[in-house]
């Protein structure tokens, strides 16, 4: 059990922490143009795929399982962040 919590713990605090790596690139070299909006969206992405991740780990119990359904849950996170930064399926809520 405290592994689990010390996963989940790791999970939230990881978050942030990517998320400092486009917030510095902004500050610094003024090449990143991200609102508050676009920092929130990435949180929200990666904060549920961490924690759907993690409940896959916790209920899943053959390891086949839990590598196809993290494979998909990341592969549906990059084919999301991909459409929202440049649109690569022309949807209406593409970055443009």
């Amino acid at each position: 059990m405290i592994s689990q919590n010390k996963r989940l713990t790791s999970i939230v605090l990881a978050v942030p922490l990517l998320l400092l790596i486009p917030f510095l690139a902004m500050q610094v070299t003024k090449e990143v143009d991200w609102s508050f909006a676009d920092f929130l969206i990435m949180g929200v992405l990666l904060l549920g795929t961490g924690l759907l991740c993690e409940l896959v780990l916790r209920k899943v119990k053959k390891l086949e399982h839990r590598l196809a359904l993290c494979g998909g849950i990341l592969l549906v996170l990059f084919l999301v962040w991909a459409e929202l930064a440049v649109g690569i399926f022309g949807t209406p809520f593409a970055g443009s």
